[in-house]
């Protein structure tokens, strides 16, 4: 599981590898929380659960990042770890997310941008569901 900052004139541009689909989208959330701020130095004292959905994989990942991110500005929650199973229905998809933290302490957690949301502005998901996983995303800052 790995991320990196692509090329971007005004937004954060991450490209996402990793051999499941579920460690895709937990190095996702590890990529958009390290944008925001220094997830290495929250503690795991608070624990909460988070259920998302979406009709396909993208709209799963967008709405997964977007709770991410409102539960990180709004909440003010400070996010360290996440442990999530995604399930396939028919017709749509469904991400269940436990996620440890701590009340966010912007000096202590390194807090270093605030994002507005992820986009579906070139996004990708490429890959099948237990072979090697390409995500990209764009989130506006």
């Amino acid at each position: 599981m790995s991320y990196k900052y692509l090329e971007h004139n005004t937004d954060v541009f991450i490209e996402v590898m990793a051999l499941t689909l579920e460690q895709a989208f937990i190095t996702s959330a590890y990529a958009t929380i390290e944008t925001m701020l220094n997830r290495h130095v929250v503690e795991s004292k608070t624990q909460k659960t988070l259920c998302v959905g979406g009709i396909d994989l993208q709209e799963l990942l967008y709405n997964w990042l977007e709770e991410l991110i409102i539960l990180t500005i709004t909440d003010c929650f400070a996010i360290h770890r996440v442990s999530i199973k995604i399930i396939q229905q028919k017709t749509t998809y469904t991400l269940h997310a436990i996620i440890f933290g701590d009340e966010l302490d912007i000096q202590k957690h390194c807090f270093k941008l605030e994002i507005k949301s992820p986009t579906f502005h070139l996004m990708e998901i490429n890959g099948s569901y237990n072979v090697k996983i390409k995500i990209r995303f764009i989130l506006d800052i």
